[in-house]
């Protein structure tokens, strides 16, 4: 089905849990962003030794605040919008880093806290301060950055898995609507056969049983084989053809290779059925129906035409309110196939009434 198949990129075609970082990606991140620090801090410094035991005092407060930031201050108060308060606590706690930083540097590793200065520092300096918490804050920054994306990608999963659900249930709905729709008319049929005492009725019980056995089974797939469907069409228009006798004329031509085709089932039953409904059944005299299917390439061309009734009968059976042949198929295109792979089109004048459609089977 398009809608599940044929998304327009990427991050639409994901499921939420793709979207998922374990524990292993959070260590790997970090043991790489921790190797580039070391090396990056031991050229400058020219002390790799040194480099490393800064960045051992350094890391463990980076992913403190990053964490802290992301999965404690942003939910509590970015996300219910306590904006000044949320600014404070990241001011004070990149204050208490500094703090802690300062202590276990001066302490663990050199009473020159900062050595990429003119000067030695063995202070907290103004300097110092403004160096050290742009650093943590430019790491908060980073990690804040891919958590945000991470949360909008997963967003954006579940909007479009929710759409997916929603179309999908909506397909189904419409498959659904097909099956009783025909099964009511040619029910109607029967009856009518019935009430006439006609010899046909079990011929067409039988044709019917056919043609449920095809719905029980076929619609439950995404697509069937087209050359099924064409035999489902050909079962229907027997059936009216036993109703009609002789007051009927259809011709069903049918050119190209059928083979190896699928096609959305019972998608164009209702479109011959729509002749009978609103041609034949409506018709006093001859009535003409005709019904084109032709296979080129990748491309089913199908084709109905009915000649429209000159007066009107008053059928024994009555008709159902309102009708779900058409725009039933019309909704089901637009579900189930993408734009490039459909071409449906209703024409209709005093005297004929056509319908068309080319599909990629």
């Amino acid at each position: 089905m398009y809608i599940n198949e044929k998304l327009h990129n990427l991050i639409q075609s994901k499921k939420v849990s793709h979207y998922k970082i374990s524990y292993k990606y959070h260590i790997i991140f970090w043991t790489i962003y921790f190797i580039f620090n070391v090396l990056r801090w031991g050229s400058l410094h020219n002390d790799f030794e040194y480099s490393l035991k800064t960045n051992l005092i350094g890391f463990p407060i980076h992913i403190a605040l990053a964490y802290f930031n992301i999965y404690y201050l942003m939910p509590k108060f970015i996300h219910t919008k306590k904006y000044f308060t949320y600014v404070i606590l990241v001011f004070l706690s990149l204050f208490l880093m500094l703090l802690v930083k300062f202590n276990l540097t001066y302490y663990l590793v050199s009473t020159n806290v900062m050595p990429e200065a003119a000067e030695p520092v063995s202070s907290i300096t103004l300097n110092y301060a403004i160096i050290t918490m742009l650093g943590e804050l430019y790491v908060i920054s980073f990690v804040t950055a891919i958590k945000i994306t991470i949360d909008w990608l997963q967003e954006h999963s579940k909007l479009h898995e929710l759409e997916r659900r929603q179309m999908a249930t909506e397909l189904r709905f419409l498959r659904s609507q097909v099956s009783p729709h025909f099964f009511f008319n040619t029910l109607n049929n029967i009856y009518s056969l019935t009430l006439e005492k006609s010899n046909k009725a079990p011929e067409v019980v039988l044709k019917l049983s056919d043609l449920m056995r095809y719905l029980l089974y076929a619609t439950k797939k995404r697509k069937e084989g087209l050359k099924k469907e064409v035999e489902c069409i050909q079962n229907y228009i027997d059936l009216e053809r036993i109703r009609f006798d002789d007051s009927l004329e259809v011709d069903v031509n049918i050119t190209g290779n059928l083979e190896n085709k699928a096609i959305a089932p019972m998608l164009l039953i209702p479109l011959v059925e729509n002749c009978f409904k609103h041609g034949a059944s409506k018709n006093i005299g001859k009535m003409n129906i005709c019904v084109n299917i032709n296979v080129i390439d990748s491309f089913l061309y199908f084709e109905t035409k009915n000649t429209k009734p000159k007066g009107e009968k008053k059928d024994r059976i009555p008709s159902r309110a309102g009708g779900i042949g058409l725009s039933n198929v019309r909704k089901r295109l637009q579900l189930g196939y993408a734009p490039n792979e459909y071409e449906f089109n209703v024409e209709e004048n005093k005297t004929l009434f056509k319908v068309s459609l080319k599909l990629k089977v």
